[in-house]
């Protein structure tokens, strides 16, 4: 009998490289807090998860005319990422609020840490229910 690890850790994977990806755009961010016209940036949770539940449902699109374009060869940009909406308007055109970005990096940082310990969670009952404790 197979053990298929998507099914065996849910959602949790996906989480944890959310909130890597997310870190990532948050800190630079925060890099970028003097930086004219700069636009801040961040992560949609609630996007993110309903694109990759459209990515999971499977279909195909069948090319019927010759003057339709050929997406098999087109990437789509992160649908999940969005510019951040000022709260204090700037001189420089810069969006970047810095205690706001820290705020949201501090709470990343715990979601990141909660996806993990449900991640772990998950392997440690998988590594007892393999060795039949």
């Amino acid at each position: 009998m197979s053990i298929s690890f998507d099914k065996a850790l849910g959602i949790h994977e996906k989480a944890l490289n959310f909130r890597t990806q997310r870190a990532e755009v948050l800190a630079n961010n925060i890099a970028n807090a003097d930086t004219p016209h700069y636009k801040a940036r961040d992560l949609d949770f609630s996007a993110a998860l309903s694109s990759a539940e459209k990515a999971s449902q499977s279909f195909s699109m069948s090319h019927t005319q010759s003057n339709h374009f050929d997406l098999a060869s087109v990437e789509l940009v992160n649908p999940a990422l969005r510019f951040r909406t000022p709260t204090h308007p700037s001189l420089d055109q810069n969006t970047v609020d810095a205690d706001l970005e820290q705020a949201q990096y501090a709470k990343n940082s715990v979601d990141f840490q909660a996806s993990f310990t449900f991640l772990n969670d998950k392997f440690k009952g998988l590594m007892n229910a393999l060795r039949g404790e």
